[in-house]
């Protein structure tokens, strides 16, 4: 790591770029942390072409565990389990047909506290499907299932429907004020998982969030800009 840029470092903290996180139609807050208890709450933006949301079934991915939902203003939490007792999704519906609203006007919170996996740097996935219901009574429903990324068309030559994203979670690991060292076992392609660091650093190369930190990066001699994490890598993070 290299000296001048690390004193740098420590002088533009006072200016730490934050950046918004994208809201995805169905988000889930975050980050969790490895090992860790999570208060995950999902938001629902809108409904389906003008009407109501009136059923949330959130499947909960492996490897999290001790599932407990929050009852909401929507309504009741019911959660599904498999055959050997673990909760593989939680369900809230509106109490009747006479709570769902004339259009779609509300943004909805649903809240799920659970155990996180101790798999630093992975995204966990919960594939969401939305119910809505008109004033007359049709139902229609959007799967926010897809898992893989890449939410423009598919098929040739685009024509196929845009994919709707499940919400996603990232697993960070613990963490302590100053210099964390951590050895990657994921792809991280997206370096805004470190939005609240001051510097991150593998071999010769650096990453911050920090416009101007990452001005001196840039211009740093013999550095070059971290843009991507591979498995195996060793990091440096600065909290």
């Amino acid at each position: 790591m290299r000296t001048a840029l690390h004193l740098c470092v420590a002088a533009a903290a006072a200016a730490l770029f934050t950046a918004p996180a994208a809201m995805a139609h169905i988000s889930v807050s975050g980050p969790a942390f490895a090992g860790a208890t999570h208060e995950a709450s999902f938001g629902v933006g809108h409904g389906c072409d003008g009407a109501d949301t009136y059923r949330v079934k959130v499947q909960i991915p492996s490897g999290v565990t001790s599932v407990r939902p929050m009852d909401s203003a929507f309504g009741k939490a019911v959660l599904e389990k498999d055959a050997e007792g673990n909760v593989t999704a939680v369900v809230w519906t509106k109490p009747s047909v006479e709570d769902v609203l004339p259009a779609d006007t509300n943004y909805y919170k649903l809240t799920v506290r659970f155990s996180v996996p101790d798999t630093p740097f992975r995204v966990l996935h919960f594939p969401t499907i939305q119910t809505c219901r008109t004033a007359d009574g049709v139902e229609t429903t959007a799967e926010w299932v897809d898992a893989s990324g890449d939410h423009g068309s598919h098929g040739t030559g685009g024509d196929a429907p845009a994919a709707l994203p499940a919400p996603a979670l990232m697993i960070l690991p613990p963490r302590a004020p100053g210099w964390n060292k951590y050895t990657v076992n994921e792809h991280v392609h997206d370096l805004s998982v470190f939005k609240d660091a001051l510097i991150v650093w593998a071999g010769k190369a650096a990453y911050s969030p920090n416009p101007v930190t990452r001005g001196l990066i840039e211009a740093e001699p013999d550095t070059e800009v971290l843009s991507e994490i591979h498995p195996g890598t060793e990091i440096w993070v600065k909290y």
